[in-house]
């Protein structure tokens, strides 16, 4: 598939005079009582043409940031399209909105767009453009990190897998080369940094907020929680995550008979054993997928294949992609895109079965028809992909089509289940320190400053880790977090929407067909519904107290020990 669209031509394509006709027709039509569906459907098609062209065009910079076409023609839709789509589109919510009526289904998307209405500014949309530019800056810094490692020259997302070696200096050196390589680009990072920040502070002024954290929570539609919430889910994650953690670190340093353990010791297998090796190639990953897919139930697995066949599945790490994995969606097309960086980790077959539970959500919430009707928050977009890491448990074995054998299946679900549980300090380090950077917008220009509450939370939160002597490093963590720079204050969905995938998994082990077909019933209510109605229609509570926590750590903490006794 290519990333322009059949027949792109950027003179024509990238010119707002090519909408504008349609636009011009939503704007002058009567919407009433009996053809406000037909006509709110007729603006989502609308939209969707400019969001398909928006998607293709960051695709095609993302998979290849060196492609100096796609970059000019995303900058030229950032500078010049955008900023005419979004003008008209807060001119249709507002003509809506004016007429007062709410179709039925609709509830949820119209609160939402009363929302987004009061948030435009139109001083806003070429700050928000520029925003958009230093996201990809971000990734070309980042994409540019190789490093050679015994003559030749690789990623650093390869250079990781030394990280998993038996061979404890191995490990060590590769650890610092990199460490070393990420050190090269942090005063130009810094510098990002603070246009970042310059940017959203001016924005959330002319949007009429006390600060970019208030602002943004609007944004990202948080209605059913707070910024307090949050912190007392930091809290809770202190007093009971964190003593799981030190149990499973503390066992981690027995088994390799450490004292402690080096930022170069989390990865590597306690039984001295190479780092598990799924697959060999980008094909062997993907067809593999199918078979788990077809198991966990029968529809994901023909959707899988669809993607399959329309080629909308990039998963092989390579020189000049952008870093990272996400799932993304071609709205006119109708389907989701994979992107992700495999180079063989068993990590990789988790980030490919997650990404395939935000593409699953995206088949089953375009029966809603509706773009408006399909927007759903991240809190549960989440659930969607990391219940489907956890429903793919049973079928991990090559003797079932999957990826492992007996033994190593065993082991890479009990990796899994130690890696969610040390996820949530981790999500809490990240949180928290986005918290304080839109708390102390002035303080947290000075990089020094950052650098400093960073390891402050990093020692609160990961104190089983042993940084002494390389605190330089550690206070460079929040560089190394994409989300940070490009998703602001993004992150803490992932921790609450663990909390209910763990549920989602605790029905799947009473009865894995019934737990799967609620896990789709949620998903296919799209954004349709809040988010305590997605989270009990998938089976799972929207809570994230203690008490909640406690319960997820405590089933988890029962299955690993399962897992360790068989191993």
């Amino acid at each position: 598939m290519s990333w322009l669209p059949e027949g792109f031509d950027p003179e024509v394509h990238l010119s707002w005079s090519h909408y504008a006709p349609e636009a011009e027709a939503l704007l002058a039509a009567e919407v009433n009582t009996e053809n406000v569906v037909a006509w709110l459907d007729r603006w989502s098609e609308f939209s969707n043409q400019i969001d398909e062209l928006s998607t293709r065009l960051s695709i095609a910079t993302s998979v290849d940031t060196t492609d100096e076409n796609a970059n000019a023609y995303f900058q030229t839709f950032l500078d010049e399209l955008e900023p005419e789509a979004k003008r008209t589109d807060q001119k249709l919510k507002e003509k809506f909105l004016a007429t007062g009526l709410t179709p039925p289904g609709f509830e949820i998307p119209v609160r939402n767009l009363r929302s987004e209405a009061s948030l435009f500014r139109e001083t806003n949309v070429p700050l928000e453009s520029e925003e958009a530019k230093l996201t990809l800056k971000y990734d070309e810094v980042i994409a540019a990190q190789t490093v050679h490692w015994e003559g030749n020259e690789i990623t650093l997302a390869r250079l990781e897998q030394e990280y998993k070696s038996p061979d404890r200096e191995r490990r060590e050196r590769a650890w610092h080369t990199a460490m070393e390589r990420r050190a090269r680009d942090r005063g130009t990072l810094n510098e990002l940094w603070v246009q970042f920040l310059d940017l959203r502070d001016r924005i959330a002024a002319n949007a009429g907020y006390p600060s970019f954290l208030h602002y943004q929570w609007e944004v990202l539609q948080r209605f059913d929680y707070t910024p307090d919430d949050c912190k007392r889910f930091h809290d809770s994650i202190e007093e009971v995550v964190v003593p799981a953690a030190k149990r499973i670190q503390k066992e981690r340093a027995r088994r390799l008979g450490l004292e402690t353990l080096r930022p170069w010791d989390l990865a590597v297998d306690p039984e001295g054993r190479g780092p598990l090796k799924p697959f060999q190639t980008g094909a062997e990953l993907e067809n593999t997928a199918n078979a788990i897919f077809d198991q966990v139930d029968p529809a994901l697995g023909e959707q899988y294949r669809m993607m399959q066949r329309t080629k909308v599945l990039d998963l092989e790490n390579r020189k000049g992609k952008a870093p990272g994995g996400y799932c993304t969606y071609l709205a006119v097309q109708k389907l989701p895109f994979i992107f992700m960086n495999a180079v063989g980790s068993a990590g990789d077959v988790m980030t490919l079965l997650h990404e395939a539970g935000h593409a699953f959500h995206a088949f089953e919430a375009s029966t809603q028809g509706n773009g408006l009707k399909m927007h759903v928050n991240t809190e549960f977009c989440e659930v969607a992909s990391m219940s489907m890491e956890l429903l793919a448990h049973p079928y991990l074995e090559k003797n079932k089509g999957g990826y492992y054998s007996e033994e190593d299946a065993i082991r890479a679900r009990r990796d899994h289940l130690e890696k969610i549980v040390l996820f949530w300090p981790y999500m809490a380090v990240v949180d928290a320190f986005q918290h304080w950077v839109y708390a102390h917008p002035a303080d947290a220009r000075d990089a020094t400053a950052c650098d400093q509450v960073w390891s402050d939370l990093w020692d609160r939160f990961m104190s089983w880790e042993d940084w002494t002597g390389l605190e330089f490093h550690k206070s460079a963590g929040w560089h190394r977090k994409l989300h940070i720079y490009q998703v602001p204050l993004y992150y803490v969905e992932y921790g609450i929407a663990q909390l209910g995938a763990i549920q989602v998994w605790r029905n799947s082990l009473r009865n894995q067909g019934d737990a799967v077909a609620q896990y789709r019933r949620g998903l296919a209510l799209a954004g349709t519904a809040t988010l305590p109605e997605l989270f009990a229609a998938a089976g799972a509570e929207f809570k994230f107290d203690a008490e909640t926590i406690r319960s997820a750590v405590e089933l988890i903490e029962e299955k690993h020990a399962g897992y360790l006794a068989l191993a």
